[in-house]
């Protein structure tokens, strides 16, 4: 598998984390691979019959598998931004798909397939593709409004790594813990509250991938702001499905 991330052009980046394109070619065997919750809702397009498709939060892992010869060409989002794009609540997309027909119309997605596949092209014309038919649908919505309270949270939430109480930062913010939830839902996708674990999660995941030697869990878990190690297993369980042992030495392997 060849995976490779690139900057989204300077008019998506308010909008974009990055585009990205992923080659994969098995034998008779299919590849699986783990993705992890990572807050953040991608568009991808693939070198098959309507396979242009978006993929909404996840609150669990999925695995993806892949047989043959498997080409994707894709934009993430940065968390509430996929909502200008889709116009439509982002809790509705939540541990699932939507085809691109069903989000865009059929003409749209269907032009977009037939430019990105009908000829022989480099990734990085089939990247300039996909952006420009993004910044045609962000060009088609309504004037921009200004940031909302869901913004803002989910601004605070990833600077402090998750380590915030929704109750206190509605507070900041000047709204009832219910408004927050409730906007949170319609343009980021899930709760407030399961945003912030996950950004803590990927943090400490993050973090402890990166070390040398085998970790010290409990001071990982200090480190990154669980309670204890069993919070921190917790979060393993639900967003990895594995212990953290089990996962560190997955990715080790």
């Amino acid at each position: 598998m060849v995976y490779q991330e690139y900057p989204p052009i300077p008019a998506l980046r308010p909008w974009l984390d990055c585009v990205w394109t992923c080659r994969v070619q098995t034998g008779a065997t299919p590849l699986t691979h783990q993705v992890l919750p990572d807050n953040c809702i991608d568009i991808l397009c693939q070198d098959q019959h309507d396979a242009s498709f978006a993929v909404g939060m996840m609150t669990a892992p999925i695995a993806v598998v892949s047989q043959g010869l498997v080409q994707t060409v894709a934009a993430r989002f940065k968390p509430g931004a996929a909502a200008r794009f889709f116009r439509l609540p982002l809790c509705e997309l939540n541990d699932g798909r939507a085809g691109l027909q069903q989000l865009w119309g059929r003409d749209l997605a269907a032009r977009l397939d037939d430019a990105l596949w009908s000829d022989p092209l480099s990734n990085m014309q089939r990247i300039a593709i996909l952006q420009d038919y993004l910044l045609l649908r962000l060009r088609a919505g309504p004037p921009l409004a200004p940031a909302g309270v869901a913004i803002h949270a989910i601004a605070a939430i990833e600077g402090a790594q998750g380590l915030v109480r929704v109750e206190g930062l509605a507070r900041q913010l000047g709204v009832s813990r219910q408004h927050l939830a409730q906007q949170f839902r319609q343009q980021v996708g899930i709760s407030p509250k399961l945003f912030a674990r996950i950004c803590r999660f990927r943090a400490a995941s993050l973090g402890v991938k990166g070390l040398a030697a085998q970790p010290d869990w409990a001071q990982v878990a200090l480190k990154y702001g669980y309670f204890d190690q069993s919070h921190l297993i917790h979060d393993f369980q639900d967003f990895a499905h594995s212990s953290p042992e089990a996962w560190l030495a997955g990715r080790r392997a």
